[in-house]
């Protein structure tokens, strides 16, 4: 019996033409398939299109033993069909599986492309940017990666009419594949269980790749702990903090400028001995170089806080230093001036509770475009301020330094010193040593501008008491391993994200308190970001019991001073 109004074929659940609400006009064609069938293809979508890196890690890993790869890649298979046919409710189904589609497409680019690891502090790192940082890495290439790997399979999904039954027979019909994907899954995994076992514990990064699994895991893991981080109140630290020579009287003010750099690696300062003269300006100061210095992490939203407090890195987490007080409200309860100015995303709220001030907001155009602006604004702003210093401070200068992909951005004509140099924040579109150029470019601004600042201080030596610090934050991957950008999983990270550039200047009545050849002696000594926390309270005369002598780096080198 046709049922009054509806062809034949469509009434009986065959795959025909859809009618509109006026009888007889034709809509358009619609497939029809079952909610089975569209999870199985599904999860064979993503796991075969999306997941690039995780497949080439793992039959790398494997050393290429065919029969043990293709057997995970079983296991795997059935364990996402299992997934897929779980969740494929009437109403669920769909926005789940565009969800996945589309977060395993987004994901693929940035893994493929960059050997990038999506984990916590990645999602961190991306959270915390700004809209000018995100918009470099929406190049062209992958907009048209997501049109056809997340649109139109999107598009595809919403275009195909699923099928679905009552209930019951949903759940008996979902049960009669999950449970035999379930035991393949099981079969396949036990059967070179200890292949696995130890391939994971060698290569960690290897399924944190698993595509979008992995990814929208750590991002829903990132997501509960931000609600709870909204709640931390920072504890009291060092409120015992005071200046042991007392007062500005009968002494110059102390004005120390630590310069937070931004994605420069040690490898590339000829300071260091690279074999480019990426710091010809800088070798004519007389300035102190710890050539073997390590990060807290690689990327901003770990080193910068990490560098800043009073933990170490083995001890740091980001739960801990949101609930600590840090280096600045230290230097605060001891009475110092102390101010945070940014040229880049913000202080990630270490300059919570002193005076913190934005240098892309109002930018002079020469510099700044797009909501961002060269680090010339930093001494454009140092050379206004400097003259009205009058007690002990402490001033951090955050650049935005070699942040990429855009690094063409970051350096002005006159510092195209190696060419061609990468103009774009495709890197496909350039080659490896244009690429290497473009960052080498402005490691030589950074150089610009750190001599700049001792130029400046120099200049007001004689009224202030004055000293440079600089540290990076991270450094970066220029290609080496596959690998670009910075952010990868420290543990596995290569040195290239790791070894960071650390310069030291002391004006004359700085240096007067320290001996040089025990300086010297120190640059030749391994140092890290735990030591910037003791080196600067050392340096502004700080006593408190928080302040730790042995990771002073100076307080050995401190003429007749108890450390």
């Amino acid at each position: 019996m046709v049922a009054r109004g509806l062809p034949e074929t469509l009434s009986k659940g065959h795959p025909m033409r859809e009618t509109t609400g006026k009888a007889g006009s034709p809509a358009f064609w619609r497939p029809q398939l079952g909610s089975i069938a569209v999870s199985i293809l599904t999860a064979l979508y993503l796991l075969a299109l999306t997941n690039r890196s995780f497949w080439s890690k793992g039959w790398l890993y494997l050393d290429g033993r065919p029969t043990t790869f293709f057997s995970i890649a079983i296991g795997i298979a059935c364990l996402y069909i299992a997934l897929c046919v779980a969740v494929s409710l009437k109403y669920v189904m769909k926005p789940i599986f565009i969800l996945l589609i589309l977060a395993s497409a987004a994901g693929a680019w940035f893994m493929d492309r960059y050997g990038v690891i999506i984990d916590m502090e990645m999602i961190r790192n991306a959270a915390e940017t700004n809209s000018a940082e995100a918009g470099h890495l929406i190049t062209p290439g992958f907009v048209l990666h997501m049109l056809v790997y997340g649109v139109l399979p999107t598009a595809l999904l919403l275009w195909v009419r699923v099928r679905h039954h009552t209930f019951f027979w949903k759940l008996r019909a979902n049960l009669a594949v999950i449970l035999p994907a379930l035991v393949i899954a099981l079969v396949a995994g036990l059967s070179h269980a200890r292949v696995y076992a130890a391939t994971v514990r060698a290569h960690h990064d290897w399924f944190e790749t698993l595509n979008p699994i992995v990814p929208l895991a750590t991002a829903v893991q990132f997501a509960a702990g931000q609600s709870a981080d909204r709640n931390v109140v920072a504890g009291p630290l060092g409120t015992d903090a005071r200046v042991s020579d007392g007062p500005v009287t009968g002494r110059k003010p102390r004005l120390m400028v630590v310069v937070a750099g931004e994605t420069a690696r040690a490898a590339n300062f000829s300071l260091g001995g690279y074999g480019r003269e990426t710091n010809p300006e800088l070798k004519t100061k007389d300035i102190f170089y710890f050539g073997d210095t390590t990060s807290c992490g690689t990327a901003t939203a770990v080193s910068l806080p990490c560098m800043f407090s009073v933990y170490t890195r083995a001890d740091y987490s980001h739960r801990r230093g949101l609930e600590t007080e840090n280096l600045l409200d230290v230097l605060a309860h001891a009475g110092i001036a102390v101010e945070w100015w940014d040229n880049n995303t913000g202080s990630k709220k270490i300059a919570a509770r002193v005076r913190e001030r934005s240098l892309v907001e109002g930018g002079n155009p020469r510099d700044c475009s797009g909501g961002e602006c060269r680090d010339q604004v930093l001494l454009d702003a140092l050379d206004a301020w400097i003259g009205s210093v009058k007690a002990d401070t402490v001033l951090v200068l955050h650049q935005i330094g070699s942040h990429g992909p855009s690094y063409w951005l970051r350096y002005p004509e006159a510092f195209r010193r190696f060419r061609p140099d990468c103009r774009s924040a495709e890197f496909s579109d350039c080659t490896r040593e244009e690429i290497v150029n473009a960052y080498d470019n402005t490691i030589a601004y950074t150089d610009h501008i750190l001599a700049g600042v001792i130029d400046r201080l120099q200049k007001a030596e004689e009224s202030l008491d004055v000293s440079m610090l600089y540290m990076s934050d991270h450094g970066e991957s220029l290609g080496e391993f596959g690998l670009y950008l910075h952010g990868a999983p420290y543990m596995i990270a290569p040195g290239e994200q790791t070894h960071v550039p650390f310069v030291l200047w002391l004006g004359k009545d700085a240096k007067a308190a320290y001996s040089g050849a025990c300086l010297d002696a120190e640059t030749a000594k391994p140092q890290s970001h735990d030591t910037l926390f003791h080196t600067v309270l050392g340096m502004m005369r700080v006593e408190t019991r928080v302040r730790d002598p042995a990771l002073d780096l100076l307080s050995a080198c401190r003429r007749g001073a108890v450390s």
